[in-house]
């Protein structure tokens, strides 16, 4: 059987190095699409490199930018066809403000194999620590389609309840055309997202935007909006990854604040507001 989850849960955890500079941090504000307008003194703390602050979620591609979800595919006991996975949640802790360059260690393992049945769901826990200790933890939840069926735990099911009353505030994103191509700059280099080809073997039109390009600039429009452009009040940040987007739509974000946590909803505009992200929230002080 391609997943075999006995041993992807056995195996031993994973340590690399890993490193990032401010070029990294830069490539990535850039391909979540800071830095408009360019001279705003807001989007300079984005994109230059003397008053740079660091977005938390660059830390799901810092350190030559591999993401969980390729991390889980390479772990023993996993062996599946790349067009049948799809991104399907992340969690993000903050243990301190990530440094705008750096050296530290990831340790990555399965903690848990989900099926769903028709599907699979792989969860890969990321550690990263540096010579101060540590800096953040990452889940990935990896969703693999028709390798379900094998007689594991169903895992979690429950969503939460939908937030009440209108949102906060309401902002709407625009992606570029080619924010695909230079988001996959930052290191995914997942064909899905470029190869029409590819993408059409997967089940879908035509390339799509990467699920974690979509979370950051989630992230950045909930700092700039609502944590007065301060990345340190950032304590957590999850979400689940609803649907897709198509590079050049609109991202309605729907925000609605609480006093230690933001919930939020994320939705395509040009398609009758179909949801991406849910089950969304940002915890921070």
């Amino acid at each position: 059987m391609p997943i075999d989850a006995a041993q992807a849960l056995a195996a031993a955890p994973r340590r690399t190095g890993i490193a990032w500079t401010r070029r990294d941090v830069l490539l990535y504000h850039l391909g979540i699409g800071a830095g408009t307008p360019a001279t705003d003194p807001r989007e300079l703390r984005y994109t230059l490199e003397s008053r740079l602050h660091v977005l938390p979620s660059f830390a799901t591609v810092a350190g030559a930018g591999t993401p969980g979800v390729i991390s889980a595919l390479a772990v023993p006991g996993v062996d599946v066809d790349l067009s049948r996975v799809l991104h399907a949640g992340q969690h993000l802790t903050l243990h301190r403000p990530l440094p705008a360059e750096g050296t530290a260690t990831a340790t990555g393992r399965i903690i848990a194999v989900h099926d769903k049945g028709g599907s699979a769901v792989l969860v890969m826990r990321t550690e990263v620590a540096d010579d101060d200790g540590p800096l953040w933890t990452d889940e990935a939840h990896v969703h693999v389609r028709g390798e379900g069926g094998f007689g594991g735990d169903r895992g979690p099911s429950g969503r939460s309840v939908p937030p009440a009353g209108a949102p906060d505030r309401t902002v709407e994103r625009p992606t570029r055309e080619d924010q695909a191509l230079l988001y996959r700059l930052c290191g995914d280099f997942n064909p899905l997202h470029a190869d029409p080809d590819f993408a059409r073997r997967a089940g879908f039109e035509r390339p799509i935007l990467h699920g974690l390009c979509t979370y950051g600039i989630t992230l950045k429009t909930v700092v700039d909006t609502l944590l007065d452009g301060d990345v340190t009040r950032v304590r957590s940040y999850g979400t689940r990854f609803a649907g897709v987007v198509h590079p050049g739509e609109t991202l309605r974000v729907r925000m609605w604040r609480g006093r230690d946590r933001t919930r939020v909803a994320v939705s395509a505009v040009e398609r009758a507001d179909a949801p991406v992200l849910t089950d969304t929230v940002v915890r921070h002080v």
